[in-house]
């Protein structure tokens, strides 16, 4: 039955002392779905978070020399600029922690500050194209409450997804998780500098089509409803 699955799934991800003390909410209660012995879910974590680092740190590469060289920044407002998106992007943290623990619960969270992130790299991709100084500046806004907020949520969205027998599938994911994480690093900071020669709009382009394809494939996640979202109470 329904009432006997919730029990034993919320008592699988949690000692018993403490499952009273939390929400298990997904819309519909469905058994776990696997492939090669993993969670399907994990499948597309992963790549959505191979998309996200790609675009963030494909953005952040050129950034310093898109306020230079194609806004007109002198040095020092070009590095102020940039270190203060920095500090908000870990910042933000913090904020995505307290909307998925108290509010949406992790897997609506990313959804949602996906949504917004994917804007901010919309906005800084057509500023690009067209130089309008004040957008750039809301769009790196809005990149870091979404990069920031849904950085505490990605990977322990992950680890609720598997049961309690699974710690050697667990800790297997988490290696592949951070090794996509540093792919993804590594690749838009090589990729984007030479996008950059060519124009900025492609060295933004880019990583906007690549925020565009994560989200995509969340929105495609999410209509599977075949994952687990498991929300604390403060």
């Amino acid at each position: 039955s329904h009432k006997h699955c919730h029990k034993h799934l919320c008592q699988t991800h949690f000692n018993p002392v403490v499952a009273k003390d939390t929400i298990y909410c997904p819309e519909f209660i469905k058994p776990c779905y696997l492939c090669l012995g993993y969670p399907v879910s994990i499948f597309f974590i992963v790549v959505n978070e191979f998309c996200e680092r790609f675009s963030y740190y494909g953005m952040k590469a050129v950034l310093v020399l898109y306020f230079k060289y194609f806004i007109g920044w002198d040095n020092d407002l070009s590095t102020s600029i940039y270190h203060t998106f920095v500090a908000l992007c870990y910042l933000s943290p913090i904020l995505g922690a307290i909307i998925a623990d108290s509010w949406l619960g992790k897997f609506k969270t990313i959804v949602y500050l996906s949504i917004v992130y994917t804007i901010g790299q919309v906005i800084m991709a057509i500023s690009a194209v067209h130089d309008i100084t004040d957008t750039n500046r809301d769009g790196l806004i809005l990149i870091a409450l979404g990069t920031g907020g849904i950085k505490p949520c990605v990977v322990a969205f992950g680890g609720d997804q598997f049961e309690e027998h699974q710690e050697k599938q667990r800790s297997t994911f988490f290696s592949i998780f951070y090794l996509f994480i540093n792919a993804g690093s590594l690749l838009s900071t090589l990729i984007t500098p030479i996008l950059r020669g060519v124009c900025f709009p492609l060295a933004f382009g880019v990583p906007a089509a690549l925020m565009v394809v994560a989200l995509s494939k969340l929105q495609q996640f999410r209509s599977t409803g075949i994952y687990f979202d498991v929300q604390y109470l403060l």
